[in-house]
Parts: C-alpha cells; structure tokens; sequence
C-alpha cells in the first residue's frame, strides 16, 4: 500500500533488483551538422535511384547527373546490408528490397493524395464551393443553422475507441491494435494548414488500412475558414467514416498557433469552426476538448448542452486542463458531470488513464450517460487492453506473445514504409518509439496488486525469463537490442532518443 501511494508499481520482492547504471548519454548534434550529414548520405551509395533500382539499368533514370540519388549500381551492391528473412509484404524496391522472396504488388491501403490534386494545392487554384459558400453564409448569418439535409451518425456507444496519437498511432499500429480488438480507429493529428499545401508527408497521416471499418481522421486548426476547406478537401479525397477535430491538444507549437486547446479560451470561434465543419460535409463532425484550459476555470460543462446544436455528432472530453498536461490523474468525476449534461442526441466519450478492463467497468457503471471510453496511453502501453476489456480479464501475457505483437507492427511496417533499407530503418525508428513506452508494462504475475494502475512507475525488476526483463529495460540500447531481434542489426553510428518527455508523455496524446 506505501508502494502504491507513491505511485510505484508493486513488484513482488523475489523480482526485484537493483537499478542498472546509466550511461552518459552522447553529445547532441547541431541541427545543421544533421541536415549536412543527411545530404551526403542522400548521395551516398547506399541511397541508389529508385528508378534504377527498379530497373537494375543505370541509364533508366530520366534526371541523369542532376538526381539527387546515387547512381552507382555497383557501390550500391557492394554495401546493401544482408536480406532480412522472411517473405516481402509488398515490394516496388526491386534491387533495394531487403527480402530475396517473391514480391507481391498488392495495397490494403486507402486516402492517398494524388499528384493532381497536390498541384492544384501547391497552386492554390484548388476549387472549394461548399466550403467557401458556407463561409459566406457564416459571415452573414452569425447564428447560422445546421444544414437540412441528415447526417449519417456514428454508434460509439460501448466501442473500444483507440485514440488518435502523435508518432506511435501510425497505420501500422492502428493495425495490431485491430488484430487484438480494437473498433474505432482515428488517424494520427494532422494540421490544416499544412493539409491545405499538400504536404505528402502530413497526408501521410490520413492513410486508412483495410481493416480500419469504422475509421476517422483528426485535423486542428484555428480559423473556420481553414477547417472548413480541409473537411471538404477530405471528404473529396478520402475513405473515411467521422472527422474529429482536436480542440484539445496542449503542445506549445500547436497552442501558439490559436489552435488546439486554445480554442477553448474562446468558444464563440469553437462554436464557428463545428458549424462552418458541419455544414460543408455530411460527413459526422465529432471534436475532442479538455476539461479546460486552466485549472478550476472549467468551460466545457458550460458549453456541452450548446455542442450538440452547433453540428457535432459526438464529443471526446480529456479529463484534464491544458494547464495540467500529464502530470495529474485525469478527473472522471467531472466527465461524468459533463456527460450528464449533455443533450441525449450527443454522445460523449470519456478520455483519460484507462488501463484495464476493471477501469473500463467502473466508468460504465458509475456513467451509463458516457457513450464509449477512447483508449490512449494504454493502449500504447499494452495493446492488448482491448482484448483484456472484451474477455473481461487480465491476461498474464508471456514475453514470447508480445514478441509476436512487435513481429506484427514489424510485418505491417514493412508493408506501410517499404521493404528498402529506408523502410526497414523507419520501421525501426518508429518501433523503437513504441517500445519506449512498452516497457513501463509490469507482467501481472509480477504484481503484488492487480491490474496495474496507469500512474505506476516500475522499479527495476528481474521478469521470468531473459527476454521479458529485457522488454522491461528503460535504456534505449536495450529497445535498440529488441529492434536487432526482428530487423537486423541498426546501421553504424545508430542512436534513438525518444520524441516524447518520458516524465509527462506530452506529445504521446494529442488531447
């Protein structure tokens, strides 16, 4: 009971031992020695033209000595690292392919931006009517109504909502946690702004799986005209069920910009921005708001009996201020609040600390008001929660079966990224993030106390077998070694130091 006062997990004895010695982390580079080294690596061998490594014919590239890629096929050959085992998931790589098996040129994968449609951004000679009309419509009619025709709504009520995460919550991992029993799934947060400019990389993040059936994607922005041009940019280009907008997310950058969780200083403009939303798509328009920007100036529970009418379809309440980020338990008590004011026709869905299926019961007992939990850090932590909330247990899962998980994100991140040496490598990147939070896992036959509260820090502690007590390891050299178990060895001069603060996950949860 000290054990869980201080918020320490409560290992039995006979696991635990001493706290392992840390290593003097490395000097950190410039970011200009960074973006130097990354152009001489561009030119380098080991970056050979895709178009030759397709072809295998060093005179197929039509950019010639002005490509920004190496054209020397031999140097190429002479350093390619060994081929991975395994069969290609899906391979347009040719000779850069690290799998020496047959290539199947198949895609599970939707939402891609085409490169008329990028142009046409890039040009800025993108048509938006519906958007535009309706903004002129907003601009005259402050009180503007909610488009006649009916908006197809979506059943959250007792689903398991995995929530949209910064970095960790890519397709692939959308994916494992649709194997283990995941229903809703949301696309990782992508700005408007940069929607709107047709940045491959940010539509990168509206790519939807197959297996995602019930899918939504997450934008943020600040101004009704910029969300209203990129719901309808979407809804034109895209597979997808709802979109969410985050008026919630804390991240400076973000807030700075007026949105995110700034949005709820002022709810006139939240109000504008779900109207103008709504009113141009007939897609769902669902948000997702903390309790408050500061702490004890709450200003949801004086808006949620208006959300509804102003066009949204469902509403995520994080039951946190923006002040408080992470480093408090979330406040169910006002979520509860917050959901029994809420008109019937709008669902809410509670968002914070849920970690087991023990939890999961206590909120549908305690709120039968709420429609559905959204999973965030918990399901980063152990993926498997949906399988524990649907079979009603806590499942002592081996190390060899979460080995099997991380050998399913590897499967699918190849997949996703490309089985090149640039695939595999940012599969590694991004399984290495993953793993810099599965690691604050304690096996339940470990525990003193079960299940495992999500604000538990786990001492060092030995786990049954040689492989569960390196998955239980905080040093990046140890994730590095997991990484090595499923896709080689990293390439020389390697380092990984996560994107999130470790002590407050700020950038784990987007709101």
């Amino acid at each position: 009971q000290e054990l869980v006062s201080r918020a320490i997990a409560p290992v039995k004895k006979e696991f635990l031992r001493p706290p392992p010695v840390s290593v003097l982390a490395k000097e950190k580079k410039s970011k200009r020695q960074l973006k130097r080294e990354r152009r001489q690596e561009q030119k380098s061998a080991k970056n050979l033209c895709p178009v030759i490594a397709k072809t295998g014919d060093v005179s197929s590239c039509p950019y010639k000595d002005k490509c920004r890629f190496s054209h020397d096929l031999e140097g190429f050959e002479a350093q390619k690292p060994s081929d991975l085992e395994g069969q290609c998931p899906f391979c347009p790589y040719g000779l850069a392919c690290r799998f020496s098996s047959t290539h199947e040129k198949n895609s599970s994968e939707v939402n891609g931006l085409s490169k008329d449609v990028q142009k046409l951004l890039w040009k800025n000679k993108m048509s938006f009517s519906k958007a535009d009309a309706k903004l002129k419509s907003l601009s005259l009619d402050l009180s503007l109504k909610l488009h006649s025709r009916e908006k197809k709504l979506i059943d959250f009520r007792g689903k398991l909502y995995l929530a949209p995460l910064t970095t960790v919550g890519n397709l692939p991992f959308r994916r494992v946690c649709k194997v283990l029993g995941a229903d809703v799934t949301c696309g990782e947060m992508a700005m408007c702004t940069n929607l709107l400019q047709g940045q491959a990389s940010e539509w990168a993040l509206l790519r939807r799986h197959s297996s995602e059936d019930l899918f939504g994607v997450q934008i943020c922005g600040a101004y009704p005209d910029t969300v209203a041009r990129t719901v309808e940019l979407i809804e034109q280009e895209c597979t997808i069920d709802f979109i969410d907008i985050n008026m919630g997310c804390p991240i400076d950058i973000v807030v700075n910009k007026g949105a995110g969780s700034a949005l709820l200083t002022k709810p006139m403009r939240m109000k504008s921005i779900v109207e103008v939303a709504s009113g141009t798509v007939d897609k769902p328009i669902t948000i997702k708001v903390r309790t408050a920007y500061f702490e004890g100036k709450n200003r949801i529970d004086s808006l949620i009996a208006d959300i509804g009418s102003w066009g949204a379809s469902a509403v995520t309440i994080h039951g946190r201020s923006r002040q408080q980020r992470y480093s408090k338990l979330a406040d169910w008590d006002y979520v509860y609040q917050c959901a029994r004011k809420a008109p019937t026709t709008l669902p809410v869905v509670g968002n914070g600390d849920v970690f087991s299926f023990v939890e999961w019961n206590n909120h549908r007992t305690e709120c039968p008001e709420l429609a559905t939990d959204m999973i965030a850090r918990g399901a980063l932590i152990k993926p498997w929660i949906f399988t524990e909330i649907k079979e009603q247990r806590n499942w002592d899962i081996s190390s060899g079966e979460r080995l099997n998980i991380l050998k399913d994100f590897v499967n699918f991140g190849l997949e996703h990224w490309g089985s090149d040496t640039k695939g595999v490598e940012t599969t590694r990147r991004f399984l290495l993030e993953w793993l810099s939070y599965t690691f604050r896992y304690v096996p339940v036959g470990l525990l003193d106390v079960v299940p495992q509260r999500l604000n538990w820090r786990p001492p060092s502690y030995y786990g049954r077998d040689e492989l569960e007590t390196l998955m239980a390891s905080d040093s990046a050299a140890d994730w590095i070694r997991i990484s090595e178990m499923l896709l080689g060895k990293v390439p020389d001069g390697f380092t990984f130091a996560p994107k999130h603060k470790s002590n407050a996950y700020d950038r784990a949860e987007n709101g």
